[in-house]
């Protein structure tokens, strides 16, 4: 019961994605052969809105709803790993049409071979695991 407002905050957001036309392979496919600009807006005010976000926190020293202070942890600056990662990352959102968030999303709307995507997903993210040492980082 105590998660249900979460619940609720992801189904809102999950009607979004879906209205606005995020989780469309054709959008997405549209995107990665530069024919419009609609799924770059959408990435860029959510980018916007993060670095919004992430100024007004450190400006004001926000807290979290618990009281405890919101700290943002410094990355590390790696050209390899952002690179690489990002390489790989969009490849498989090219080749899936969606990326992660949104191919619940997809599955919660009826397509279900998306099934397929979500299971080779977390097939890649316990192979990565597995090799996370080995990897240059």
């Amino acid at each position: 019961m105590k998660f249900l407002k979460f619940l609720f905050v992801g189904i809102f957001f999950g009607i979004v994605l879906v209205k606005s036309e995020a989780v469309s392979w054709y959008r997405i496919y549209e995107m990665f052969k530069f024919q419009s600009v609609h799924m770059y807006g959408i990435i860029g005010s959510a980018v916007l809105i993060g670095i919004c976000g992430i100024f007004l926190i450190k400006k004001y020293r926000l807290r979290s709803i618990k009281g405890t202070p919101i700290v943002v942890q410094p990355k590390e600056k790696s050209f390899t790993r952002y690179i690489l990662g990002g390489t790989i990352f969009g490849l498989g959102w090219a080749l899936a049409g969606a990326c992660p968030g949104p191919m619940y999303i997809l599955l919660g709307a009826g397509i279900y071979p998306i099934a397929i995507v979500i299971l080779a997903a977390m097939a890649g993210t316990f192979v990565y695991g597995l090799l996370k040492n080995k990897l240059p980082h």
